[in-house]
């Protein structure tokens, strides 16, 4: 059931009616329905997974609630490295077990072995990545003495559960929703209100944006060596736009569904590609992301405290790490070293937390700086993405040299919905709308929101793609 589907929008006008009208007299009926609610949702994608989401539930609930009764630190590591072990077990099998075994097969041929790995054929539990880190999250808190233990189970339950961020995230942390969940939640016109604006900016960047640019991203990259120098360095830029609007749109109904029901979640984007910096660029997309690994793998780890090398070695290895959450495949650990590349000068110079504040441009000299560091930045982070969107690291390489040595500038026509030139003036369009909306959440809220919100339907309808591809791009990971 995608968020852009009309089972969707079935689904969620009966959920919102049934929450406010007929399970609204107490918290635990508002939580029990959601619920039900989110087990349904996630039931839509493969209903045998629903239990290994159930096990997982129980297990960080359980453990965590003895690590906190544990009188003895042995009793408490033990619950602790079970939970631990466990939900990364579950991980590694589901995601990268095929990985590992196919890598190590091909080092077995390249020094003269014959190897026949066993593999195994199951499909990747949607959202297993998101949920797992909720669990760990949670019980690492309960062992650092961060949090107590949740003591009521359909609380905890709707935590790992509550099904807009189920799938897709953002990663939420226990500090911040389960205080939310642990009231009674009043219906609030004014909040209700801007979860709609969001849900619809969401899906204009869904459906006009990544969708659109899906297409002809795809194109591209799927015959780059049939493409010359101007439709690749397009390719790299429209895949940006396709990923920024498909997981960024996916955040913002997300973040708009719960407002509906009086949840607010952790922001999970501020307008990445207007970043001074890859440093500022990493605190503005995935936020949630971002802020797990720095807390709970950065930090441990002594952050950028000690040494030269420490600093180089923790950088290298939170990336790395954040590259191979998104996916088992190498172009994933590539693209989080290039990652680590970019941001290292930045942190040994101490010019890491330079770009602080709000962008402010005027017409002058420091203004003009400002832009050409934006558009460095968006460079930078274009040709991360080659490596990212590719196959493998030879496609990623092979494009990339394209680019420099088929020196054709000229446009080439791609067999799609619209002329490639048309989209580019929709791209423009939307940068410049967020561009004046930067320092608002979405840009529809505010005044004459109305008359925004139904410009913004009809944007949907009149240029949105409804047929070539609906799924978002972080339900693989």
């Amino acid at each position: 059931m995608f968020f852009n589907s009309l089972a969707f929008a079935i689904f969620l006008p009966i959920v919102f009616f049934l929450y406010w009208f007929v399970f609204n007299k107490t918290k635990s009926t508002q939580n029990a329905l959601l619920i039900v609610a989110s087990y349904y949702f996630y039931s839509c994608w493969d209903w045998r997974f629903l239990f290994l989401l159930v096990f997982s539930t129980f297990l960080d609930y359980y453990t965590g609630i003895q690590i906190e009764k544990g009188k003895s630190e042995r009793s408490r590591k033990f619950w602790f490295w079970l939970s631990i072990l466990v939900n990364l077990g579950f991980l590694g099998i589901f995601k990268y077990y095929n990985f590992f075994a196919s890598s190590f097969a091909e080092l077995l041929s390249s020094a003269g072995f014959k190897a026949s790995p066993i593999l195994l054929n199951v499909i990747l539990p949607v959202g297993i990545s998101f949920y797992t880190f909720h669990g760990l999250s949670y019980v690492i808190d309960i062992y650092y003495k961060r949090i107590k233990a949740e003591y009521n189970f359909v609380d905890y339950s709707l935590f790992v559960s509550y099904f807009p961020l189920l799938v897709a995230g953002p990663i939420e942390r226990a500090t911040h929703l389960l205080p939310e969940i642990k009231i009674k939640r009043e219906f609030d016109l004014e909040k209700a209100k801007e979860g709609i604006c969001q849900i619809v900016w969401g899906l204009v960047k869904k459906v006009v944006i990544a969708d659109t640019c899906a297409s002809y991203a795809n194109a591209i990259f799927d015959n780059y060596t049939a493409m010359n120098s101007f439709s690749l360095i397009l390719g790299a830029i429209y895949f940006a736009f396709q990923i920024y609007g498909d997981f960024s749109g996916y955040s913002d109904i997300a973040l708009g569904v719960s407002k509906l029901f009086g949840l607010d979640l952790l922001r999970n984007f501020n307008y990445p590609y207007f970043s001074r910096d890859i440093a500022e660029f990493w605190r503005r997309w995935h936020i949630s992301l971002s802020s797990w690994f720095r807390d709970y793998l950065y930090i441990p780890l002594g952050g950028s405290k000690g040494g030269i090398w420490m600093k180089i070695r923790n950088t290298f290895i939170i990336f790395i790490v954040s590259g191979f959450w998104h996916g088992a495949n190498w172009t994933y650990v590539v693209w989080g070293f290039i990652n680590a590349v970019y941001f290292l000068p930045l942190l040994l110079s101490n010019s890491n937390r330079n770009n602080m504040d709000a962008i402010k441009l005027k017409f002058n000299f420091d203004s003009a700086k400002i832009v050409m560091s934006i558009l460095y930045t968006f460079l930078l982070t274009c040709v991360a993405w080659i490596f990212f969107r590719s196959r493998t690291i030879t496609d990623a390489v092979l494009y990339i040299k394209r680019i420099f040595t088929s020196k054709d500038f000229s446009f080439q026509y791609l067999e799609n919905e619209r002329y490639s030139y048309e989209l580019l003036g929709i791209i423009g369009l939307f940068v410049l709308v967020e561009w004046n909306n930067r320092n608002k959440i979405e840009p529809l809220s505010g005044k004459r929101s109305l008359l925004k919100v139904a410009l913004a339907i009809v944007a949907i309808m009149a240029l949105g793609t409804f047929s070539d591809y609906k799924e978002f791009i972080y339900f693989q990971f």
